[in-house]
């Protein structure tokens, strides 16, 4: 399979996507935990059916020492015991947050609040911009369809 679109071969890609991809640097940088990140990266990226985000978020996440239960649940995390209560408050807010023309009202009250409890101003930042550029970087993947199978650990970052 090949992709509808080189992005390193275009200057138009080039200006736009290096900063897109320090944008995500910082994220990864942020105080949210790297295995939230990681969990909700994977969760945003299997909602968007984004092949190639998964590939590399489960490398990455297993790389750091996720166990393989916890990466093989993420699709089903309501009905897992794996998670804590704040990575189940991150992936619900995650989920929302991807689905907002599903559920016309976005990110409900309730699920705010819950992801409040677990997580400081900082960290609810941090996992609101993280949903958002996975959407985003989900969409130009998707879109184009680029190839999975290929990435290795740390290739991005």
């Amino acid at each position: 399979m090949d992709a509808r679109l080189n992005y390193s071969a275009s200057p138009t890609a080039g200006k736009v996507l290096g900063p897109v991809m320090a944008a995500g640097k910082a994220v990864k940088g942020s105080p949210l935990p790297p295995a939230t990140q990681e969990l909700v990266a994977l969760r945003v990226s299997q909602i968007n059916g984004c092949a190639v985000c998964i590939d590399m978020h489960t490398k990455e996440a297993a790389a750091a020492g996720e166990t393989a239960v916890r990466l093989n649940l993420v699709a089903a995390w309501r009905e897992a015991t794996v998670f804590t209560d704040a990575e189940r408050a991150a992936l619900e807010l995650a989920e929302e947050g991807t689905r907002v023309a599903d559920a016309a009202g976005g990110v409900g009250d309730e699920v705010w609040t819950n992801a409040a409890k677990h997580y400081d101003e900082e960290q609810l930042t941090a996992l609101v911009i993280l949903v958002s550029f996975m959407n985003m970087v989900n969409r130009l993947n998707v879109i184009t369809q680029q190839p999975a199978g290929n990435y290795q650990v740390g290739q991005f970052h």
